[in-house]
């Protein structure tokens, strides 16, 4: 392999397949990233059995081509050394003994390389009718919901994010059995068949560091094992949970007995100021009492002091409530609604908590309460 190639195009390229190795990893492979030189272009492709990404770079944006070829290079060393050269033309000519030469006009570097045909097989390939997502639709998806997944190992189904599909409705639910989000998103055609998968938070929030703001489409290529994105000149592969995520249905109340709507920005700003004094070992507990026309959140630790925070709000009736929760669960649980105005919805002082926009119910979050008793 012998190829010339701009700095500003390479590190561009290596910036998204560096997120597909590990350092940790313990097979010197998967650190890797395989370089393919071919008469279409130059395609890079990395793994750590979790995920795979690979990009590809047109031949008409390669300098010049010598010879074709494929080579295996460490990730990091390839990622740091292109990082620090200057934006000019790269020689990168393979060697004798595994070695490359990365050479500029002023330096010149030797890197060690391993094996091509030790690096895994990669499966990319697409099927004949993928799930079309506008980007900013998709981003929007994982940042409304991906936090509510969690992070214990003891309950892998729940580290991953659910993607349902039934005709042309798609619902997406996280939940770490102390809060859930729900989203419904209509898809511009029905489905052949049903959808249920499970992906795994952090492989989405890999994703996402990789997903421009254009408006340009996302596809998904879901398969019975993994799931296959494919946007730009990328396709990033993440690997699919096994197991039954919990029905969030059943756990959403559908009688509430008080509905009080409030602003969004005034609620979130009572709960930052008096998330002040709560602590993780109490949960990051609040509370929050309804009255007339108003809500009043409090908190307090007893060595430090307390703080109390009216808002004005509307009722649908008489009713009022106590009640306590974890005032970070809330915040983010508000945050993700990205509206003026917002519902909280109660069936009961140890029932789950609703929380939706007022105008648009295709976003629900869900946050259980505390027992302060």
């Amino acid at each position: 392999m012998n190829l010339e190639i701009k700095q500003s195009i390479l590190i561009e390229h290596l910036n998204y397949v560096i997120k597909g190795i590990s350092t940790k990893n313990m097979i010197p492979v998967l650190n890797c990233i395989k370089f393919e030189l071919t008469e279409e272009g130059l395609y890079l492709l990395s793994t750590d059995n979790d995920i795979a990404i690979k990009t590809f770079i047109d031949k008409k944006d390669i300098a010049k081509i010598n010879s074709y070829g494929e080579i295996l290079v460490s990730g990091r060393y390839i990622y740091e050394i292109v990082k620090k050269l200057p934006n000019d033309i790269i020689h990168i000519e393979e060697v004798i003994d595994n070695k490359i030469i990365i050479e500029t006009k002023q330096s010149s570097t030797n890197l060690n390389c391993n094996i091509p045909s030790e690096f895994p097989i990669l499966d990319l390939k697409e099927n004949k009718d993928p799930i079309i997502l506008n980007k900013q639709t998709f981003k929007n998806i994982i940042r409304q919901t991906a936090f509510a997944s969690s992070n214990q190992e003891s309950k892998p189904v729940l580290m991953g994010i659910n993607f349902k599909c039934e005709n042309n409705i798609m619902e997406i639910s996280a939940t770490d059995s102390y809060r859930a989000s729900k989203k419904i998103v209509e898809l511009p055609e029905s489905l052949k068949e049903e959808i249920n998968i499970i992906i795994p938070t952090r492989n989405l929030n890999e994703l996402m560091r990789l997903l421009s703001d254009n408006e340009d489409n996302i596809e998904l290529h879901i398969f019975s094992n993994k799931i296959i994105f494919k946007f730009d000149n990328i396709i990033f592969m993440s690997r699919l949970i096994n197991g039954n995520f919990p029905n969030l249905s059943a756990l959403i109340p559908t009688d509430y007995f008080l509905k009080v709507q409030l602003n969004l920005n005034e609620f979130y700003n009572a709960l930052d100021r008096a998330s002040l004094f709560t602590n993780e070992e109490e949960k990051n507990t609040i509370n929050l009492v309804t009255k007339e026309n108003e809500i009043v959140i409090s908190s307090n630790i007893p060595e430090i002091g307390n703080v109390e925070e009216q808002i004005d709000a509307t009722k649908n009736n008489d009713e009022n409530i106590n009640i306590s929760f974890s005032s970070k669960f809330m915040m983010e649980a508000v945050k993700a609604l990205e509206c003026e105005n917002i519902e909280l919805l109660f069936s009961g002082d140890i029932r789950p908590i609703i929380i939706k926009n007022v105008d648009d119910d295709k976003l629900i979050q869900l946050v259980v309460p505390i027992r302060t008793i």
